[in-house]
């Protein structure tokens, strides 16, 4: 009886498993579909899911109309800058949090972890004006400066340096190992998971940054990804064909990332919770 009541469960538990992954495919899915449709299937009566005249003109159409190379040269300029540097600015702030002893750090730590219950926007007017009275409007910098510290990489690098004996640290500086050395030759190797971790969620917060990019630029040459993407959407008309195949193609480094990186994501993704 305790056997059938465990494949019951289950079995109910599987087929909600596979609901919900449709209901998170199925945009995505539609999306995709949609963008291997001629213009004339889209709106037609009643909607269909499966192209009737699948075509990869849409495509070749989006990527003559827009300038892809240069908004992902733009992207991917911005994306891996300010990867870099959080990685640089989480780790060593971890570090010091959680291997210095100052009582000071601790109060210090706290306040990182308050800014987690605040929404982005809320300090995005705040962020604007110091972005242009440091005369960074319309530039790259005004889009990296703002986004170097994370306070999730801060805590991930924390709480993976407390589990970090500090024997290992005491032996190093007997040895007449310095500060630097120690952290960069020794700490920041043994955090290569972390590293690696955060490496690919902040590619992805900054690949799909949207809002902080659309405030800070307004040179067409400079638009990243997203907001070049916004920019087809006119005031009064819409072309869909180009926003469909444009919106897939922007996908695409997205889904290599997720392909390449898989098993660090789903890791991550079950062992702590996200915010960028």
């Amino acid at each position: 009886m305790d056997r059938l009541n465990d494949r019951v469960t289950t079995g109910l538990l599987t087929a909600a498993l596979y609901i919900i992954a449709f209901m998170y495919l199925f945009p995505i899915l539609w999306l995709f579909l949609s963008s291997l449709k001629p213009g004339s299937e889209l709106f037609s009566y009643p909607l269909k899911i499966l192209p009737q005249n699948p075509t990869l003109e849409n495509y070749q159409y989006a990527w003559s109309t827009m300038e892809f190379i240069q908004y992902f040269i733009n992207t991917l300029m911005v994306t891996i800058t300010t990867t870099g540097l959080t990685i640089l600015a989480s780790s060593t702030c971890g570090y010091a949090l959680a291997k210095y002893r100052y009582k000071w750090l601790s109060a210090f730590f706290i306040c990182i972890l308050a800014t987690t219950m605040l929404p982005t926007e809320v300090i995005m007017s705040s962020s604007f004006t110091v972005i242009l009275n440091l005369g960074l409007y319309n530039s790259f910098a005004g889009l990296i400066i703002p986004s170097i510290n994370t306070a999730t990489g801060i805590f991930m690098f924390r709480q993976y340096f407390m589990t970090v004996p500090d024997d290992i640290i005491e032996s190093a500086r007997i040895d007449g190992a310095g500060e630097g050395r120690i952290f960069f030759r020794l700490m920041l190797p043994l955090a290569k998971p972390i590293v690696i971790t955060l490496a690919i969620f902040s590619f992805q917060w900054r690949w799909n940054d949207y809002i902080w990019p659309l405030i800070v630029l307004s040179d067409p040459d400079k638009y990243t990804v997203q907001v070049a993407l916004r920019s087809i959407v006119g005031a009064e008309n819409i072309d869909w064909v180009l926003l469909l195949s444009a919106s897939v193609i922007s996908l695409l480094p997205m889904i290599l990332l997720f392909i390449v990186f898989q098993r660090y994501i789903m890791n991550a993704n079950a062992t702590s919770g996200i915010k960028g």
